[in-house]
């Protein structure tokens, strides 16, 4: 037998980790695929009625005209959808800033904390982020209430009659900004842990090398600690984009969008549209450019996100 000859009679057969490469995929196939149906099969539904002429009626009988792009046209048509758009991006702009600038803050006294210190304040913010949403919303309406609100009895006592049986929800800008307060509370939570978490894969000896050069706390934070923990802080920073762009129960449950329209956002104006006059159709299609919308303003902040990481690179 000549060297190299294969061994008569053998058969080449496939490796067992190829046969079996497609055995992890089959595993989480249901649930890939459940997952796909609950976040497909809505969007589609939404996307139907919005090119129909869908009320009551055809919610009951089901024979819904198809109109095309008819409700998207009355939708752009409307100034108050206009309004509603600027004030969702306002709403957004200042929640965002705010939640991520006090998570940079409470992240960074978290690091210099000590053991103890460290425990009961990361302990406090797990049982803040807990709380459920509409509890926490409950518990901002009584906190503010003109009649039992501890807010007003504060500020009375504190010699401010002018808010006493103050009603914070009839005026837009105090309800705008309770509400802000509100979002920011359950926010700052998930952010500020996460951007903990990210400081400590910092290592001291970059901190310890700044020092002896001379550098300040600020020169440290923006030359050394920023650059490592952007990835993370950009990754939080388009949660809370979403987070803030969708905010719904909090402003329903709270305000229903009042006073007037004061605290009426995109998922709001949806919602009203569909509810009050049973317009379907003009609500799914509010919910079709909302998620247009927000679609926009993260490609567009995960391009420049992307273009700054290959300049880096």
């Amino acid at each position: 037998m000549r060297a190299g000859t294969p061994y008569a009679g053998t058969t080449r057969r496939p490796s067992r980790g190829r046969r079996l490469a497609v055995g992890p995929y089959l595993l989480i196939a249901p649930a890939v695929l459940g997952m796909l149906y609950l976040l497909l099969y809505p969007f589609g539904r939404a996307l139907l009625i919005s090119l129909q002429d869908f009320r009551l009626r055809e919610l009951i009988r089901g024979d819904a005209e198809f109109v095309g792009l008819r409700n998207y046209q009355t939708l752009l048509a409307d100034p108050r959808f206009w309004e509603v758009t600027r004030r969702t991006f306002l709403f957004m702009a200042v929640n965002v800033v705010l939640i991520m600038f006090l998570a940079t803050l409470v992240a960074l006294m978290i690091e210099r904390l000590g053991r103890i210190g460290r425990t009961v304040v990361l302990s406090s913010l797990v049982l803040v982020w807990a709380v459920p949403v509409v509890a926490a919303t409950t518990v901002f309406q009584w906190l503010f209430h003109s009649q039992f609100g501890i807010v007003n009895e504060t500020l009375t006592g504190f010699g401010l009659s002018s808010f006493e049986g103050y009603t914070w929800f009839a005026d837009g800008t105090a309800a705008f900004t309770i509400l802000v307060a509100l979002i920011v509370w359950q926010s700052v939570p998930f952010a500020a842990i996460t951007l903990y978490s990210a400081l400590t894969t910092v290592p001291e000896e970059l901190y310890e090398s700044a020092r002896l050069d001379g550098a300040g706390t600020w020169t440290i934070f923006r030359t050394v600690t920023f650059p490592l923990v952007r990835p993370i802080f950009m990754l939080v920073l388009s949660l809370e984009v979403i987070w803030t762009f969708k905010a719904f129960v909090q402003i329903w449950v709270m305000t229903r969008g009042g006073p007037g329209d004061a605290t009426t956002i995109l998922p709001v104006y949806a919602v009203q549209t569909a509810l009050a006059g049973q317009r379907y159709d003009l609500g799914s299609a509010a919910s079709m450019v909302t998620v247009l919308l927000m679609s926009g303003v993260l490609v567009l902040y995960f391009r420049q996100l992307f273009r700054q990481e290959g300049e880096h690179l």
